[in-house]
Order: structure tokens, then sequence, then C-alpha cells
């Protein structure tokens, strides 16, 4: 089994990010809270297991808080989301933030799970939040994974 290496992104990986946001989010445009993030520009961490990029995160630093804007393990089972997550733990831990947050969507049922066994707690459920987010970013489906209605944003920390 290969060693998995966790690293910041650089601009050599400028190619993979678009090309990993367009295929999972539909663009290089992420909205969470009403606010639309271009996750293309934002700082992040690539895992990378050999020569193969098999994980991407996406992150902005705020008001002393940390939100993950993005992750994505393109390669199940292999620690890849985990790892991410570890590393961007540390950066917040190192700018001295009192938390790290995320949002996802009443549909990705898959997510809650993995966060919650990470350790993030469910902090608030944005109802209906999503009409607001189809405004600055119109790609966003109706219905999501599991044939789920989108509408809710749920958000979950995890207290540093």
């Amino acid at each position: 089994m290969m060693a998995l290496e966790i690293r910041h992104l650089s601009p050599n990986d400028r190619d993979f990010v678009v090309r990993v946001l367009i295929q999972n989010w539909a663009s290089t445009t992420i909205v969470t809270r009403g606010v639309a993030h271009q996750a293309d520009e934002l700082p992040g961490f690539v895992a990378v297991e050999g020569s193969e990029r098999i994980g991407l995160v996406t992150y902005r630093i705020a008001s002393g808080e940390c939100e993950i804007i993005s992750l994505n393990s393109l390669v199940q089972g292999k620690g890849a989301g985990t790892a991410l997550i570890e590393a961007v733990k540390n950066v917040a831990v190192s700018a001295g933030c009192a938390r790290i947050c995320l949002v996802t969507t009443n549909d990705n049922t898959h997510a809650l799970r993995f966060y919650q066994r990470r350790g993030f707690a469910l902090v608030a459920i944005h109802r209906d939040a999503l009409e607001q987010s189809r405004r600055l970013k119109p790609e966003i489906p109706e219905v999501g994974i599991d044939g789920i209605p989108l509408r809710d944003e749920i958000e979950l920390e995890m207290c540093l």
C-alpha cells in the first residue's frame, strides 16, 4: 500500500482543482450561507497517493474561524478525506481559529455521517437556504442525492 501524502495546493494543481470542482460542484463557485466563494482561488490541500491526486480540500480563514468550502475524496476508503480535514485543522489551530465550520445540504447523508464521525457537531439548519444560493449559483439542482429535494443548508462545526 502506498503512503498518502498531504500537501498544500500549488500553481501546478490549478487544472486539477478546476476539474474536480466542476465535476463535483458544477462550477468553481461554491455558495455557503449566502456567500459565493471562488473555490479555485482559495488555499487548500491535495491528497496524493503515488503519482495520483486522490483528494482535495479548500478553505478560508476569516474572523477567527476556518470554513471548509469544499472537500472531495476521489477514492473512497484511503483516508484522504480524514487526512485533508486534519491538515486544515492544523492550519486553523496555527492561525488561532476558535472553530472549523462547514456547510452541507440536507440530502448529503453520507457527508453528515462522515463529518460527525470526525468530531464535527450539527449546529444549525438553515431552512430553505438553497433558494437564495440558487440566485448566486443557478447550477444548483432542485433535487439531490437519492431524489431528495435540495432545500436546506446544514452547518457543522468542530471547536478547537
